[in-house]
């Protein structure tokens, strides 16, 4: 988001972001508002066992992270897709349940291999931070079927580390507790 001062354009401070899209503190680490929540729903019985009861077609939030923070390690039921909106790019680390570990760049410089959306599959564990120094990073997810806190997991470092000791290192770098 860019503000016009004197028919120049600066990149937005964190602190207006926050306030202009009225972000709140998220528990994983950043900045969230909802800002979709689909009216029709989507019954238990054409849901997974994962699923404790109905659940909107699809949600989507803003989510600002600064390099100050980050996105600690967790995992949803659903499929989440970032959208990147601007600000410096996102590297997004992915452990599937198996303990495959991906990572990814969200961004715009697609020389550099950054992708502008990127889907995280169902029941992996994630998390994010911003590539840059003293900077941030405004993004968008969206889940289907829609999100409810509980299909949300936050797990312990420890639980985390002893369930994939291989990528120890990475988890306690990404991880709040």
């Amino acid at each position: 988001m860019y503000i016009a001062k004197n028919n120049e354009y600066y990149m937005a401070p964190i602190e207006y972001l926050i306030e202009k899209l009225e972000l709140q503190p998220h528990p994983e680490g950043g900045y969230f508002k909802e800002t979709y929540r689909s009216v029709g729903e989507i019954n238990k019985d054409s849901l997974g066992n994962e699923y404790s009861g109905k659940r909107n077609y699809s949600t989507c939030i803003y989510f600002l992270m600064t390099s100050n923070n980050f996105s600690s390690f967790h995992k949803v039921n659903q499929d989440e897709i970032w959208h990147f909106y601007e600000g410096a790019p996102i590297q997004l680390h992915v452990i599937s349940e198996n303990g495959e570990y991906s990572a990814y760049t969200i961004g715009r410089n697609f020389s550099k291999g950054e992708m502008p959306q990127l889907v995280v599959a169902g029941g992996c564990w994630f998390a994010a931070e911003v590539s840059e120094k003293d900077s941030y990073s405004l993004v968008g997810c969206t889940v289907a079927p829609g999100f409810d806190f509980a299909d949300f997991t936050l797990p312990s470092r420890k639980d985390l580390v002893s369930k994939y000791p291989k990528h120890e290192k990475l988890i306690t770098r990404l991880t709040h507790q």
